[in-house]
């Protein structure tokens, strides 16, 4: 639909009536399409688009009843307006029980004509509004729990605005505590699929012998104490989303079968041989460098290029800083409408705090914390006294050592002690993996003192 609603197309088998009709509406600035009779017009309407319909209900070939029938049966065109010559009213109204927008009577005057167009152009813009602000409603709602300021947050929760409509596997990375979770819910809350199910599972917090259980289902005597059938996360998600959180941690062997329903859009419960199908959009996420352990071997490469069509990460606190005070803001607010209080101020002394600190565990230990000073300080301000001694040193600490030189070698030890600990002690493949030579590995490896 245009923005102006201008495009008319008029239908009508008397050429005298197109005619006239044409010159009506193009002194009004409307731009017309003539077809003589419904099937012509279903053939204009394939071709382009019209906001505005005129039809004549009596016609050789496919009268407007007919038209109009197919029209709305196929969601073609734009707003259907009648038009009934004298012993067709009953039609007429019969046309706005099928969801023609009106009907004008032959014979009509030219201002009668463009009254009528207008109030359809009305009823247009309102209901392009209407989508429009149920739109951006729902992307509210929707990101509600998302608090942010930075640049790079937006630029994230934009891309996923537009990797939502997809159906493809999108893989959420991120350090622990920064919200991966939340991303989920928003790709699911934007998408199609938004009425369905969002399921959720942490896959390092199932045993390995359950996991096929919990995802695929089981039958009834599939193995000792299953007593009766049950069906998996995949079933319970048909529809909507599966989300796999911590997929890192799924086992080797149970991957390829992961990997065939992504493919085959089907599961087969533990202990059947009859496939079902289901259609499930999966989100994955982690935060294991996946690429590593597809290196190592602990993550099958086909699988992860099969979750990853779409990969979205969400940067650390410490790199997005400017998010902390809103934030810290929301968080406050969450806690006293938990605890039936009112919301206290965070005093600048302690927002100074916040903002330097380094906040390893991210998002989650900033929640944390001002849980924790909400429940130690019973003012109408957050400060610096009133938080437990514990966590002012914690963080008076951070403030003390700011050493760039510092932190890099913190951050150079905590890399090859993950590499080591991901080869199980490979310093070869170690040293591949962080990109430098084995000689320098065996020298940082000295100068750390590192045990591996």
């Amino acid at each position: 639909m245009r923005a102006n609603g201008k495009n008319v197309l008029v239908v009508d088998d008397e050429a005298s009536m197109r005619h006239m009709l044409r010159l009506v509406l193009e002194k009004g600035d409307y731009r017309v399409t003539e077809a003589k009779n419904g099937s012509e017009a279903l053939e204009c309407l394939q071709r382009a688009d019209f906001d505005i319909i005129l039809c004549d209900i009596r016609m050789p070939e496919m009268d407007g009843l007919s038209f109009l029938q197919e029209v709305k049966a196929n969601n073609l065109g734009g707003v259907v307006i009648m038009m009934s010559a004298y012993g067709t009213i009953d039609t007429a109204v019969e046309c706005l029980k099928v969801g023609a927008y009106d009907y004008i009577s032959k014979p009509f005057k030219p201002d009668e004509v463009i009254l009528t167009l207008r109030k359809a152009q009305e009823k247009m813009f309102l209901q392009q509004e209407n989508t429009l602000l149920r739109k951006k409603l729902s992307h509210k709602n929707n990101n509600h729990q998302i608090v942010y300021k930075s640049g790079v947050m937006e630029s994230l929760l934009t891309l996923v605005s537009r990797v939502a409509a997809s159906h493809s596997p999108v893989l959420i990375t991120g350090e622990t505590g920064t919200g991966k979770e939340l991303v989920a819910r928003a790709l699911h809350g934007q998408s199609a699929r938004q009425k369905r199910p969002f399921v959720a599972i942490n896959c390092g917090a199932i045993a390995p012998g359950l996991m096929e259980s919990e995802l695929f289902g089981h039958s009834r005597g599939a193995f000792t104490g299953a007593v009766q059938q049950k069906s998996g996360l995949f079933e319970e998600a048909d529809g909507g989303t599966l989300f796999l959180d911590e997929i890192g941690e799924l086992p080797l062997e149970l991957q390829p079968k992961l990997l065939r329903v992504l493919q085959e859009g089907e599961v087969r419960r533990v202990g059947e041989n009859l496939s079902r199908k289901v259609n499930v959009r999966i989100l994955a996420a982690t935060a294991r460098d996946l690429r590593g352990a597809v290196a190592q071997g602990h993550f099958r490469d086909d699988l992860f290029f099969r979750l990853a069509v779409v990969e979205v990460h969400i940067p650390p606190l410490r790199e997005r800083s400017e998010d902390v005070s809103v934030l810290a803001n929301h968080f406050v607010h969450c806690v006293a409408v938990r605890e039936g209080r009112v919301a206290p101020d965070i005093s600048p002394s302690v927002m100074e705090v916040l903002s330097q600190y380094a906040w390893p565990g991210n998002v989650r230990e900033l929640a944390n914390f001002i849980e924790r000073a909400m429940i130690f300080s019973r003012g109408n301000t957050l400060e610096i006294d009133g938080l437990p001694a514990d966590m002012r040193r914690e963080n008076r600490h951070e403030l003390k050592d700011l050493s760039l030189k510092k932190a890099s070698f913190r951050l150079e030890k905590e890399y090859i002690r993950k590499a080591l600990a991901v080869t199980e002690g490979n310093r070869t493949q170690a040293a591949k993996l962080l990109e430098i030579s084995l000689r320098k590995l065996l020298y940082k490896i000295k100068e750390y003192r590192i045990e591996s």
